[in-house]
């Protein structure tokens, strides 16, 4: 009977360290000596070179926030495992655990909040409309009849059906896999308009064949706060990655980072964006926070 009880006790204790180990990324982090970074594969924020390789300033800011984490636990090394998540499963694979911070090009609303936390805003995103410099659109009101593009998992097209200027306006949707099929819809005349954040279609464009074949039009359909994903309730983990963030940011390291990735060339084309730093942006930076999009939409 005692080793019965004590083989439960055993069992008992366990399962409460691996429940622990669950909500406690940190534990978790230091116990493996590894992490593993959510990235995209085709966002402006975020994307792949190819052979496992990826870069964007989100992607580079997420090695910096686990670099920090790293130096914070006194481990002599961490191993950064890379996770491409898409539109559909990102928020899925942080909270089963298979991702432990996702830095790609995510929204923070509160929707999302209900599953998922989120550090404090890094980016803040304006949905834009991307078109073939040749179309003729330059406005909301020039959509009508037409096909519009957007990434399957995003909300943009839900957006521009909200605007107020889109009352009437008739148009077909398609959807692409990724961000990079959904542009070569517009690239191939299977759309001929692109709704996305500004962020995507700049270093879509960026990459084409031929970037003085695009432009980005017309009003400006949302404003949404980009931020790094986490799991819920696990407050240690979140301080740390938003200590490290609050960090990048007063000591000029974020800026200098954003100007790398948007104002200088990039891989693999070595093209520039030519984004300038928002004023929005510059807003979320000077008062560190993870205020949903909702809470944007009020000022």
């Amino acid at each position: 009977m005692k080793k019965h009880l004590l083989a439960v006790a055993v069992t008992a204790l366990a399962a409460g360290s691996a429940f622990a180990q669950a909500t406690d990324t940190l534990a978790k982090i230091k116990a493996s000596g590894t992490v593993t970074l959510g990235v995209r594969e085709s966002s402006g924020l975020s994307y792949t070179l190819g052979n496992g390789k990826f870069v964007g300033f989100h992607t580079e800011m997420g090695e910096i926030v686990l670099a920090d984490i790293q130096k914070q636990l006194g481990l002599p090394k961490l191993e950064v495992k890379y996770q491409p998540v898409t539109s559909q499963n990102r928020i899925p694979l942080v909270t089963n655990g298979t991702v432990d911070l996702e830095c790609g090009s995510t929204t923070n609303n509160a929707a999302r909040q209900k599953d998922v936390a989120f550090a404090v805003t890094t980016y803040v995103e304006e949905v834009r409309t991307a078109v073939k410099a040749s179309s003729g659109i330059t406005s909301i009101k020039d959509l009508n009849g037409k096909t519009i593009a957007t990434t399957t998992g995003t909300t943009s097209v839900q957006t521009l059906r909200k605007h107020e200027r889109a009352g009437g306006i008739d148009f077909k949707e398609v959807f692409g896999k990724d961000h990079a099929d959904s542009f070569l819809m517009l690239e191939t005349g299977r759309a001929d308009a692109f709704v996305m954040d500004g962020s995507i279609l700049a270093a879509n464009i960026s990459k084409s064949k031929n970037p003085a074949d695009y432009k980005i039009v017309g009003e400006v359909l949302n404003v949404e706060p980009i931020a790094c994903m986490l799991r819920k309730d696990d407050a240690g983990f979140k301080k740390a990655v938003d200590d490290s963030i609050k960090r990048q940011i007063a000591d000029g390291s974020l800026a200098k980072l954003y100007d790398k990735w948007f104002m200088q060339p990039v891989p693999p084309t070595n093209t520039k964006i030519g984004l300038p730093l928002s004023d929005a942006t510059k807003a979320a930076w000077a008062s560190p926070n993870d205020k949903p999009m909702e809470d944007y939409a009020k000022k």
